[in-house]
């Protein structure tokens, strides 16, 4: 019998949180979302499965909260996790000019941080543990050290990447920070696709460090986005899987 869990969604909209969401829902699970607009979040599930809105079966169990997740106040984001067994984050910048450069240039990090502190603030009462996902890229090392050294190409241009395009920055203090968390009230993976495309849910493998170098392209591998977002419906649902995983950045391969 499967265990029926509560997950709290942010980024649900993007091109990989939908799926995560969808997945959840088609396993009869419990899923929050604070998003800006409930209506584009139904029309996201129904460009992946045509009338999902509208089959009961589905959103029935979806509880929406219409916000930006930095304009909820400490209270509103402790509601918001509250009894949750996981928080996933699938947030990013939009790539546009606005999106790339225009505050909130730290979007990430600082939900990452105020999630956290909302969850540990909840569960220092309930003594609960929550799994927190954290959405990042095999372009974003892991802070221990544990990735093999990249070549000086490759640092050249993820140094560039860090000082000119904020959002990599921000998924790298992201990941700097989960990775700090203390508390035994949170446990953390950060999930780091290789490079993205859209296709249907695959057969995905984890692996412990980036696999291919950053020039490598679609030859050194792919992962769809639903095959991204299984790995971390999987991590939620399969505790074997969780506790393999858990403190660690496993990098997402599709099979091929």
């Amino acid at each position: 019998m499967t265990t029926t869990t509560t997950t709290l969604v942010v980024g649900a909209t993007g091109n990989t949180g939908k799926h995560v969401v969808l997945q959840l829902l088609q396993q009869e699970q419990n899923v929050r979302a604070i998003v800006r607009s409930k209506e584009r979040l139904l029309n996201s599930l129904e460009d992946i499965v045509p009338d999902a809105s509208s089959n009961l079966h589905i959103t029935s169990r979806l509880d929406v909260t219409e916000a930006s997740v930095l304009d909820l106040s400490d209270d509103e984001l402790k509601k918001a996790t509250k009894d949750c067994d996981a928080v996933v984050s699938c947030l990013g910048h939009n790539m546009t000019f606005k999106g790339l450069f225009a505050p909130p240039r730290k979007l990430v990090t600082d939900a990452t941080k105020r999630l956290c502190q909302a969850i540990e603030s909840n569960n220092s009462v309930s003594g609960k543990k929550t799994k927190f996902i954290l959405m990042g890229s095999d372009g974003v090392a892991n802070p221990s050290g544990e990735d093999n050294r990249r070549s000086t190409g490759e640092r050249f241009v993820l140094f560039l990447l860090r000082h000119l395009i904020p959002p990599h920055k921000d998924n790298e203090m992201a990941a700097s920070y989960i990775s700090k968390v203390q508390t035994p009230l949170i446990e953390w993976v950060v999930v780091r696709p290789t490079d993205l495309i859209n296709g249907e849910v695959n057969e995905y493998e984890l692996f412990d460090k980036p696999q291919k170098s950053l020039f490598d392209g679609a030859s050194g591998g792919l992962a769809t986005r639903a095959s991204v977002a299984k790995s971390m419906v999987d991590l939620i649902l399969t505790n074997d899987l969780w506790e393999e995983w858990k403190g660690r950045m496993p990098v997402v391969h599709d099979l091929e």
